[in-house]
């Protein structure tokens, strides 16, 4: 089924009344942005702005995460310090990778091998850890970590989760959220020359 995408004016009716606008359940639901769930949409939207494709809507269920006008397939991961609940000390941060049969939302089929289907993974981590200036909306309290797939392929290939520090030891671009564009172009035309010389060393197995 097509989605079209909504502004939030859109009203909330019962036999010919108002009862609200569809901004007002947004706001009900979604205002949790330092929960898991929350917080892993929020991190697609951002990576999805950053790269020009957010336009339309997210798809609940594909393969992966986003698809970018230049045909890359992003998958999106994010963790924090921080969470919702009350907390005696801040969370041990690490990210899901385990590969998976990934159905594809364009052909509707789900693919019999167990793998990762995108070209680049990106983590995000809401790295304050402060509550009480927690803001999930400030992304100077973000950093992302870009890194081509077949690095993972590679190096942690039956692996479900990673650590940070073990991420880090398999140096991603690490990055803004400006520099998101830059990263992730690298990092997916270094996937597309694998086997060959890869645009930047930063992006290639080691």
């Amino acid at each position: 089924m097509a989605i079209a995408r909504r502004s939030g004016d859109e009203l909330i009716h019962a036999d010919g009344r108002t009862v609200g606008k569809l901004a007002d359940f947004w706001s009900w639901a979604c205002s949790d942005l330092a929960n898991n769930t929350m917080r892993g949409v929020l991190a697609e939207y951002l990576v999805a702005t950053a790269l020009g494709a957010a336009t339309g809507t997210r798809t609940e269920w594909d393969a992966v995460d986003i698809r970018t006008p230049q045909n890359w397939r992003i998958e999106v991961k994010s963790t924090a310090y921080l969470q919702s609940w009350a907390q005696s000390q801040t969370s041990r941060v690490s990210f899901g990778i385990a590969p998976a049969s990934g159905w594809d939302a364009r052909t509707e089929v789900t693919s019999a091998d167990v793998l990762r289907s995108a070209d680049v993974y990106v983590f995000c981590l809401l790295h304050h850890r402060e509550k009480q200036t927690l803001d999930p909306l400030n992304l100077d309290q973000w950093t992302f970590y870009v890194l081509p797939t077949h690095v993972l392929d590679e190096r942690c290939r039956l692996q479900k989760t990673i650590t940070l520090a073990r991420l880090e030891s398999l140096k991603p671009l690490k990055t803004g959220f400006v520099g998101l564009p830059e990263a992730v172009s690298a990092c997916a035309e270094g996937s597309r020359h694998h086997g060959g010389q890869a645009p930047d060393d930063r992006c290639r197995a080691t």
